[in-house]
């Protein structure tokens, strides 16, 4: 039975396991994309591509209509850092960096996920702001523990992302605007969780919560726009940006990672 703690979505060890039956669908799309992203493919096609393995598995893209959401996957090319449409239109070339997040519902429960693809050979400079942006949400998910604080996470992202910054020598932006949230039987669920911040602040993190890890950084500005079509947020300066995330939920081991792929 599902119970509340101060508004956040707890869920008992099977709804949990049900959780990583949905995870394992978005790892399998998006490794069906991975292998796709080459340059001459169009976002379309990628799309088309996630919302097959989706749907084969029995389960149901959770992105699709989302509040008109017209796309099974977010396809975001270079300086677009989230929500950019997938369009037959739009061809991925040799260089790029491509930022794709995927959903899925199975069984009433959702998974979440997002990865950021090389396109052929892609330079030094992105390379490293794709490597800083997973090693921030690496080490947020390293706080998704009970008796931590929300906050705790924030400021492990931003620290990652920081650091980073300083060992690479560049200024990377941290999308303030967007970040994680609690997710379970809807997509997005309370809390929000931000992607910088000071620790020890917000809920209590406890057994049973699952929530969804997702820095964005980029290679400039910090500062975002959105563009006409109402979704597709871009850097404000042109600048290149990346995005990774998972689902991941609080158990009495710790962190479990329910959108990471299957152990071979």
């Amino acid at each position: 039975m599902l119970r509340r703690g101060k508004g956040i979505e707890l869920k008992s060890r099977g709804e949990i396991e049900a959780m990583r039956a949905a995870g394992l669908v978005v790892a399998r799309a998006l490794a069906a994309v991975r292998e796709k992203a080459v340059p001459g493919a169009s976002t379309g096609e990628l799309d088309a591509i996630a919302e097959q393995v989706i749907r084969d598995a029995g389960a149901v893209p959770s992105f699709k209509g989302y509040h008109g959401f017209p796309g099974s996957i977010c396809a975001s090319l270079n300086e677009k850092v989230v929500h950019g449409i997938p369009s037959v239109r739009e061809v991925v070339s040799e260089g790029d960096l491509l930022s794709v997040d995927c959903g899925a519902i199975l069984d009433g429960w959702h998974g979440d996920s997002a990865v950021t693809l090389a396109i052929g050979e892609i330079s030094d400079a992105d390379r490293a702001l794709s490597a800083a942006t997973e090693a921030s949400m690496w080490a947020g998910i390293e706080k998704v523990r009970a008796g931590n604080r929300l906050t705790d996470i924030s400021h492990a992202v931003e620290t990652a992302a920081l650091t980073a910054a300083a060992t690479d020598g560049r200024d990377y932006g941290i999308i303030a605007e967007y970040g994680g949230h609690g997710i379970g039987t809807q997509m997005h669920m309370e809390p929000f969780l931000p992607n910088l911040g000071k620790p020890g602040r917000g809920p209590k993190l406890r057994v049973g919560m699952a929530l969804a890890v997702e820095p964005m950084l980029t290679g400039g500005t910090a500062e975002t726009e959105e563009l006409d079509d109402a979704w597709t947020v871009v850097t404000a300066d042109g600048s290149r940006a990346a995005h990774w995330e998972h689902t991941v939920a609080i158990t009495e081991d710790g962190p479990w990672v329910l959108t990471a792929p299957e152990e071979a």
